[in-house]
Parts: structure tokens; C-alpha cells; sequence
């Protein structure tokens, strides 16, 4: 197999998102500044949905696949050079999110899909672990949630309806940017 002719994630992509976060204003209570930090956590899980992909379609292989997913995760999980700590906390949020999507890619690229039970299942499961304070498994059964979501299988955000926002939640929450950027992979410009 060749190496494939695009680039899936730069240092200077993330670093061009991290210098907009570093130069606005920005309220999570507000639409514009929320939708920041959401179009920053799409672009890392499009880049990631398009690595699953090119290895679902032979272009690249399971090696390659993991190659590029632990240099996106270096990037993207590394501590940003930021003075403000409301912002460093607001990129953390994103990172948390991001945790779970970069373990589900690899666990689906080392084991395949999770098969003991549905997507639902597995978050109910995770949010169990978390209540139990076994953070590993929390997260590892998230990851599971994701390998069905890479998958196809449908992740319905009502499951964390009655959910106390923790962990779960967060990983949760970065598996519903990666299944839109699986059913819908566009590029989302850091530019505009």
C-alpha cells in the first residue's frame, strides 16, 4: 500500500483553532463561542472519520491507521500554551471529548467492533463504571460504545438524558461529533 497523497491533521490546523480560541471573547453560554469550540472538536473527529475510512477502503492499513491517529493524538491531547484559564478549561472540555473518539478509532483498528451488546447498551454501561468510580472501564466501555458507532449503529444522545454530566457524557459527546463526521465528513474551515 502507498502512503495516501492528503495530510489528515496538521499541528498548524489544530494551532490555527487554538489561535481563534486564544483571540475571541469567549462565553460558553454564547452560540458563537459554543460553536467554536464544537466546530474545533468536529475538525479533529472528521480528520479521524477520514482515517477510519481510507482504512475501511484499502488505502491505507491498520498500521498507517494508527500511525496517523497517535499523530493527530499527540497534537490534538497536548497542553495548549494558553494565559487564560477559562480558555485552557474550555480546550480541556474538548480534549476530554476528543479521549474517547482517538481510543474507539484505535479499538476498532486493533480488535474491530464490540459485540456484546448495542451502542446503548455500552454507554449505560460506561455511565454504571462511572458512578463506581472505575474510570478505565468507563472510558474502555465507551470506546466500545464507539467501535458500534463506527460501525453504523445510530448513538441516540437521549441515552444521556438522566445522566449526570461527568466523564461519560464528555466521551459521549465526542462520539456524537465522530458519527456526523462519519455520516457527513466536510471539512469545517478554520478560517472563517
Amino acid at each position: 500500500m502507498s502512503a495516501p497523497e492528503e495530510e489528515f491533521y496538521s499541528e498548524e490546523r489544530w494551532q490555527n483553532w487554538l489561535d481563534r480560541l486564544r483571540d475571541e471573547d469567549i462565553d460558553p453560554e454564547d452560540e458563537d463561542s459554543a460553536r467554536l469550540l464544537l466546530n474545533l472538536q468536529d475538525d479533529v473527529a472528521i480528520a479521524v472519520a477520514k482515517i477510519l475510512k481510507a482504512y475501511d477502503n484499502d488505502a491505507i492499513d491498520d498500521e498507517e491507521a494508527l500511525d496517523e491517529l497517535t499523530d493527530i493524538r499527540e497534537v490534538v491531547l497536548s497542553e495548549p500554551d494558553f494565559e487564560d484559564e477559562d480558555k485552557l478549561m474550555l480546550v480541556d472540555g474538548v480534549q476530554t471529548s476528543l479521549v474517547c473518539v482517538f481510543y474507539s478509532a484505535e479499538q476498532y483498528l486493533a480488535d474491530g467492533v464490540a459485540d456484546e451488546t448495542d451502542v446503548t447498551g455500552y454507554v449505560q454501561a460506561a455511565v454504571e463504571a462511572e458512578q463506581e468510580e472505575d474510570l478505565d472501564r468507563a472510558l474502555g466501555l465507551s470506546a466500545c460504545a464507539g467501535t458500534r458507532v463506527i460501525d453504523g449503529d445510530d448513538l441516540d444522545m437521549d441515552v444521556l438524558d438522566d445522566v449526570e454530566y461527568g466523564l461519560v457524557t464528555e466521551w459521549v459527546n465526542g462520539l456524537d461529533s465522530l458519527q456526523s463526521a462519519l455520516s457527513d465528513p466536510e471539512v469545517i474551515e478554520d478560517d472563517d
